[in-house]
């Protein structure tokens, strides 16, 4: 992997040659830094974008992001672009397809893995929908990282998404597993504090840990607040009271 130069900054941030402010991994190489640009950390509320952010978590499972994210376009076209209408009906003879194309990871147990996890998701359309069933698990607050030692791995709320999933159905969902997916899908914004992506999902500000009241992603308050949907009013307030 090659290291970032000498424009790291005392909080870990490394300063690109577009004066933009990047974690370490997404500093260097072109894709990855595109996607943390783009789309790492932007919420995601459609089912077949939900359920294919899970297939890819369990694929990463023991390998680096950078590797799947260079096979993304292989396994969309592998897996029918992660349509669960569509996977749910695989069988024998497509999990053999799978295996045989070396374009993807071929692991037995994953790609079962995600059979079996487009068959629950059909099943989640009764209960309100995978994104809904998701989406239900953030987090009153999100972490507020100054360093990469500071991003957590897991969570309450990580741990507990995996029990509910696994309930319901699904493999390869470990607490790990399912922490990188609320990062990847905004649930959490785990964006370095100077990094310029901090805050830009709408969902948390920049520098309060507690949901965007106006979907901004600005830390001020426009007028006179609102509830919003957490409830967390004097989080927000103390906050804002507590910033100069």
């Amino acid at each position: 992997m090659v290291e970032p130069r000498d424009n790291t900054t005392a909080s870990g941030v490394v300063i690109g040659e577009d004066g933009l402010a990047r974690p370490p991994w997404a500093s260097v190489d072109p894709l990855l830094r595109a996607y943390y640009d783009t789309e790492w950390g932007m919420p995601v509320r459609d089912e077949r974008g939900m359920y294919e952010r899970i297939s890819l978590e369990a694929f990463q499972a023991g390998l680096s992001w950078a590797t799947i994210l260079r096979k993304r376009p292989a396994f969309q076209d592998a897996f029918d672009d992660f349509v669960p209408d569509v996977v749910a009906e695989y069988d024998d003879r497509a999990v053999e397809r799978l295996m045989a194309d070396a374009r993807i990871v071929r692991n037995r147990a994953k790609i079962l893995a995600a059979i079996t996890n487009a068959r629950a998701t059909l099943r989640l359309r009764d209960k309100g929908g995978l994104v809904d069933f998701v989406w239900s698990f953030r987090p009153d607050r999100t972490p507020a990282p100054h360093t990469v030692a500071e991003i957590p791995t897991k969570s309450s709320e990580s741990l507990a998404l995996s029990k509910a999933l696994r309930k319901e159905g699904f493999t390869f969902v470990g607490p790990t597993t399912m922490y990188a997916l609320m990062e990847a899908i905004g649930l959490v914004d785990t964006h370095l504090v100077d990094s310029h992506r901090r805050g830009t999902s709408g969902i948390w500000t920049r520098t309060c840990t507690c949901p965007d009241p106006c979907g901004t992603g600005s830390s001020a308050l426009p007028g006179p607040p609102s509830t919003f949907e957490t409830g967390n009013l004097a989080c927000h307030e103390s906050c804002h009271r507590e910033r100069p």
